[in-house]
């Protein structure tokens, strides 16, 4: 055995069993903590962006009581926005001849959708479980983005993988459900 080996072995060895860091010890622990201070500041960011995003109309859809709910007979769509009849189910809607409703790749001319007005608008939102899951689909979307920042920079894999996994369960039943 050559005598330089066997130094070079044992002084490896002894490295990684003390708890000496070297002379940048003290900063690279800094560092690591600060890299997970900030890519779990981005990860939340991201999440509570996707939340706000979604709220705005998950609100008027899972939140009901009190509001206006009915049926939209979609008659005409111009660009983002389709406009229809509306019929009203609850108590206390008056019918209306026209109230629009956002153009998505489920609203058809000449189908019937049930919505729920925004108070004080003639603008209507999907309501059942096909508006909830539509409505929380940018919440999809972050949580797929989160999982990225979360799986790659705080180095928790299986954490990422929940994310991700929720996500796409997330876009993938509201694509069915419209």
């Amino acid at each position: 055995m050559i005598p330089a080996m066997t130094a070079v072995a044992v002084r490896s060895h002894r490295r990684r069993g003390s708890s000496w860091r070297g002379p940048a010890g003290g900063s690279a622990v800094a560092l690591r903590w600060g890299r997970f201070a900030v890519m779990g500041g981005v990860a939340v960011l991201i999440l509570l962006a996707g939340v706000w995003g979604s709220w705005g109309v998950a609100q008027h859809v899972m939140l009901t009581k009190g509001r206006e709910q009915g049926t939209v007979a979609v008659a005409r769509c111009d660009g983002e926005w389709c406009a229809g009849r509306y019929a009203p189910v609850s108590a206390g809607s008056t019918a209306r001849s026209r109230v629009v409703i956002a153009e998505s790749v489920a609203v058809r001319v000449g189908g019937t959708y049930a919505v729920v007005l925004k108070p004080g608008t003639d603008e209507a939102v999907r309501s059942g479980p096909a508006g909830v899951l539509f409505a929380w689909v940018p919440l999809g979307g972050a949580l797929l983005l989160a999982s990225v920042v979360v799986a790659g920079g705080l180095g928790r894999v299986r954490a990422g993988w929940v994310l991700a996994g929720s996500g796409v369960a997330l876009l993938t039943a509201a694509f069915v459900a419209i």
